[in-house]
């Protein structure tokens, strides 16, 4: 097969129908029609000689040799990105599009945050978000099906930069009249672990709160699928939970407090100089991202604009 038989475009095409596993949402995303990109894939295999796809009625597959594809392509694709970086001569400024991913616990309530900050200082920049936990956005980060992820640090970081933004602090969220609203003080040891509702296994926030009330990973009797199903356990005075502070401000930043039935109490700061109960959280991104200085730039206008009731990390 000669190269000038392979098109970027066309590599654009696998690439998306293999992380959309449909070729009608694909031909969505790459803005063609659906014949026209079944084709130009159907012209890319043949000159190849093999399968890319098991194509069946109801779902689209990856053949083993088209996942090694596929990862290629990826590859090939992101040093074309670079190299019309070096030739716009932006320096790595941040224009065109961003695959910008949060985790579930963080995303709808950072996002509204930043967004306006982010429209205003990257006119030139077209968003694209998403949501999902941090072992699959970490996946999809480094396979280039995503550019950057807003997470809780740390992450392993080989091929990566991590960029610390602020620190949130967890707050108790209990039930309205529960008896830790009058205690003169809350710290970890005031909870009772037989009260404590979790997310399910898989959400990082999960592990962070059993690390902080020092439980093992069984700890915990009670588990939601998503925090906001976790907020109305709260509400139904099912127990307490550990809840990130962006997670306890609604609609203009009023809280959250599911018709009155929800309290959130902060902890206080264990001792001098030393943070309560929280996370970290950071923007992570490929090292070999030709858009690095912008990514930087990007994570300092996010650590300016940081929400109220986070407090500085310093990088």
């Amino acid at each position: 097969m000669n190269i000038s038989a392979l098109s970027l475009r066309d590599l654009e095409y696998v690439v998306a129908v293999a992380e959309l596993r449909h070729f009608g949402r694909a031909a969505e995303r790459c803005a063609v029609s659906q014949p026209s990109l079944s084709a130009q894939i159907r012209k890319l295999e043949d000159a190849l000689g093999l399968s890319l796809f098991e194509r069946t009625s109801r779902k689209v597959l990856l053949t083993p040799r088209g996942e090694a594809i596929v990862a290629q392509a990826r590859v090939v694709l992101e040093e074309a990105r670079r190299l019309l970086a070096l030739a716009d001569g932006s320096g790595g400024a941040l224009t065109g599009r961003l695959r910008l991913a949060a985790i579930h616990t963080l995303g709808p309530y950072l996002f509204p945050h930043i967004l306006p900050a982010m429209r205003d200082a990257l006119p030139d920049l077209t968003l694209i978000l998403s949501e999902g936990r941090t072992d699959s956005l970490m996946e999809e980060l480094r396979d280039g099906r995503v550019d950057a992820v807003l997470l809780a640090l740390p992450v392993e970081s080989d091929g990566l930069v991590a960029e610390p933004l602020f620190f949130e602090p967890f707050l108790l969220a209990h039930p309205a009249g529960h008896r830790l609203c009058s205690a003169p003080g809350l710290s970890l040891t005031d909870l009772d672990p037989s009260e404590l509702l979790l997310l399910e296994e898989g959400h990082c926030l999960r592990d962070q709160a059993l690390a902080a009330c020092g439980l093992s990973a069984r700890g915990g009797g009670v588990h939601a699928t998503g925090l906001e199903t976790l907020r109305h356990m709260v509400a139904a005075g099912a127990g307490c939970t550990l809840m990130p502070l962006l997670a306890t401000r609604g609609e203009a930043g009023r809280t959250a407090s599911v018709g009155g039935l929800v309290d959130y109490r902060p902890f206080d700061a264990p001792a001098a100089g030393a943070r309560p109960p929280g996370r970290v959280i950071g923007l992570v991104w490929r090292a070999s991202d030709p858009r690095d200085r912008g990514l930087r730039d990007l994570a300092a206008l996010l650590r300016r604009g940081m929400p109220a009731g986070t407090s500085p990390v310093l990088s």
